[in-house]
């Protein structure tokens, strides 16, 4: 065997072993997310994540709560938008609360909380923090669901709550 042939031989075996990995990597978050609430939200959002390609199922649920807060923040700065566009007393006041419940709750305590608990070895606290996290977000919806015209901050809501009950899904698989 000439060394040429003996190259383009390990040069195949790297390139099948290479192509191995991405394909169990996609494996990973295809049969992880077909554990979770809501597979397309996960996989989506796994996907759009490059962390995602090499992560075992712990830096899944990371890079998910990573999003939550991503995703409170931009809610939170929308509710600041919200809080300086309004003089309605009843309307600031159910502003106010949400405020409390993200900055308090979602992001205060549960998102930071729930990292720590995963990179530590704790799923069940993570999985708790998650599904705390989704009703911090669902009392928030509650508290501006009575606005007239309805509540402009469902879509946020919502986001934060699905994207919280796939983190506590995949929270649950952590061995």
């Amino acid at each position: 065997m000439t060394s040429s042939s003996l190259f383009i031989i390990v040069c195949l075996m790297i390139y099948v072993s290479d192509t191995q990995m991405k394909v169990s990597m996609a494996d990973l978050v295809d049969n992880t997310c077909r554990q979770t609430p809501n597979n397309v939200l996960c996989v989506e959002t796994l996907r759009a994540d490059p962390g995602s390609a090499g992560a075992d199922v712990r830096g899944l649920a990371i890079i998910i709560v990573d999003k939550i807060n991503e995703k409170g923040l931009a809610t939170v700065e929308q509710i600041n938008n919200l809080l300086a566009s309004t003089t309605d007393p009843k309307r600031m006041d159910a502003l106010r609360s949400c405020l409390r419940y993200y900055n308090n709750g979602v992001l205060g305590l549960d998102v930071i909380a729930a990292k720590q608990a995963l990179e530590k070895g704790n799923p069940i606290l993570a999985t708790q923090l998650m599904n705390d996290a989704a009703g911090n977000a669902r009392n928030c919806e509650d508290r501006v669901s009575t606005f007239e015209g309805g509540s402009p901050l469902t879509s946020s809501n919502t986001n934060v709550i699905e994207l919280s009950f796939i983190a506590a899904a995949i929270a649950r698989l952590v061995k």
